[in-house]
């Protein structure tokens, strides 16, 4: 049995087991059509699992889903939902990298007019304040908590009061940037010197960039013990990175986020040390869901918190075989 039909069945259960049976002779969102911001590019390792989560929800729903991709740059996103409500489909969703004041008006528009808005990956907790009510929810991880896991992942693989790290993501991205920021701060709690450098829109969108900014930084910091990231393809880049250093594994801590197949190879080879796994799966089938349930049931935007733990080196060899398949 797949994963969407086993997780239909339980969201589906309770509100349709007294439907009568002629109703459920067609899937429950036939109908209804759906744009959807799967964030990066398509296939990418930060955005696969997403894509299959929300293709599957989509084929067990009858939902007619149209996809987004935007390299991660929050303007095409912008650009990707006025082109979105011009199509007037029954949903949206969206992610939150622009903010909430860059998307409230749009986001209003639409919501007058009569389309769910709902969001995932990156909250916009003021938009899910103001517009609840009409199903915008949110799929994806408590953002600054899951920050926060990962500083204490890196922390008990040995590092001490007083050595240096460096975190390495968009500070500035609005809400966005709380998962470095609870990262950042953790790490500093614990006595830990921390470096905060932003990642620039060019290294966004193409985490390659980012190779030789890495490499640089980390030899003029020769007493650094530990780097971090919530960005999953920088995160993938970390093992290549380390090598063109001329760091073996371990020799500093890396924690990152996501499971993309180089992240996956730095696991094994334990240049990276512990990962945020966000479950993009339900970050992809959870919108769709909530799409039909507000589309068809007129039920609120009900909030998914994706970040559930850390896989390591020693962890990782489980999940192999979900994650090839484009679901882990």
């Amino acid at each position: 049995m797949r994963l969407a039909h086993i997780l239909l069945t339980g969201v589906a259960a309770a509100g349709l087991a007294a439907a009568a049976a002629p109703a459920l002779a067609d899937p429950i969102g036939k109908g209804l059509v759906m744009y959807m911001q799967m964030g990066g590019n398509p296939g990418d390792g930060a955005t696969l699992a997403r894509q299959t989560g929300a293709k599957e929800a989509a084929e067990a729903l009858g939902v007619d889903l149209k996809s987004q991709f935007s390299a991660w740059a929050p303007e095409t996103m912008i650009n990707q939902f006025k082109e979105a409500m011009a199509a007037k489909p029954n949903c949206i969703e969206i992610m939150g990298h622009p903010g909430a004041t860059a998307f409230h008006d749009l986001v209003k528009q639409a919501v007058d007019q009569g389309i769910v808005v709902t969001s995932g990956n990156s909250p916009l907790t003021d938009l899910q304040n103001e517009f609840g009510p009409k199903g915008f929810g949110y799929a994806g991880v408590d953002l600054y908590a899951g920050g926060a896991l990962t500083a204490k992942a890196m922390l008990a693989q040995g590092l001490k009061s007083g050595e240096e790290a460096m975190v390495y993501g968009v500070f500035s991205q609005a809400e966005r940037g709380q998962s470095e920021k609870g990262l950042a701060d953790t790490l500093e709690k614990a006595g830990l010197k921390v470096d905060r450098l932003e990642i620039t829109q060019e290294v966004n969108s193409d985490t390659s960039l980012g190779v030789p900014v890495l490499v640089a930084y980390i030899q003029s910091h020769p007493n650094l013990k530990a780097i971090g990231t919530q960005h999953g393809g920088v995160t993938g880049i970390m093992d290549e990175v380390l090598k063109k250093a001329g760091k073996k594994p371990g020799d500093i801590i890396v924690g990152g986020i996501d499971l993309a197949p180089s992240t996956i190879s730095g696991l094994k080879s334990g240049y990276v040390s512990a990962t945020l796994d966000q479950l993009l799966y339900m970050q992809g089938f959870f919108p769709v869901v909530q799409c039909v349930m507000t589309a068809k049931y007129k039920m609120p935007g009900l909030s998914l918190n994706t970040g559930a733990g850390t896989v390591t080196p020693k962890t990782i060899d489980a999940l192999t075989k979900l994650i090839d398949a484009g679901i882990r």
